[in-house]
């Protein structure tokens, strides 16, 4: 009887661990499955990547509108060049964001995104966009980011977004790491002078 027990204790055992692994596994596969089903379906305001402008441009117009926010202890200054613009479904536009690093010192970011309303997000594809990639400031520098984009015509054989008449492009920045080779410059003989230099620069600004 003792070793049938143990039998059934060492079994029962053995399917709870392999239990959590198939959660586990589950679980860490569920956020690339996500983030791949959003950016094929627009679900969530999650916008579309294409390699090239559309090959058709409809006479019909929208208004895309320009969002800018910054995550809580991001130092930078960040906002849309332009507020709103309108353009034709299928032509490829292309707006501006200005981003500021008024600190003593490097600041990375990195930009998530969306798109409201979501029932447009699968229709609004990207051909390239400074979100792509992560972003490395300089203290005291200013730079004007591009995104080209267009609005995919077959949006207006949606069931509802064929009723969007604007579409509001959002970009939230939040701080990264540095790269390595970022921090390596940063601490380098005489870069620290400078930095100083710039921090002081803009202090007396």
């Amino acid at each position: 009887m003792s070793a049938e027990r143990d039998r059934r204790i060492r079994r029962t055992a053995l399917q709870t661990v392999g239990v959590v692994l198939v959660m586990g596994a589950l679980a860490w596969a569920a956020v690339p499955f996500y983030d791949w089903f959003c950016r094929v379906t627009g679900f969530g305001g999650v916008t579309s990547v294409a390699d090239a402008g559309s090959d058709t441009v409809l006479d019909q117009t929208i208004t895309v509108r320009f969002d800018a926010s910054l995550e809580r202890d991001m130092p930078w200054e960040f906002k849309p060049a332009q507020r709103e613009m309108e353009i034709r479904i299928g032509e490829t536009g292309l707006a501006f964001y200005e981003a500021h690093n008024p600190t003593d010192r490097p600041v990375a970011g990195q930009a998530s995104y969306n798109v409201a309303p979501y029932s447009a997000g699968g229709y609004f594809e990207k051909i390239e966009c400074f979100c792509f990639t992560e972003q490395v400031l300089q203290p005291g520098e200013t730079v004007m980011m591009p995104v080209s984009f267009f609005v995919d015509p077959e949006i207006v054989e949606d069931r509802e977004a064929k009723y969007v008449h604007e579409i509001t492009l959002s970009y939230t920045f939040y701080e990264i790491d540095l790269p390595e080779d970022t921090q390596t410059a940063a601490l380098a003989p005489g870069n620290e002078s400078l930095t100083r230099t710039a921090g002081q620069a803009i202090e007396q600004n």
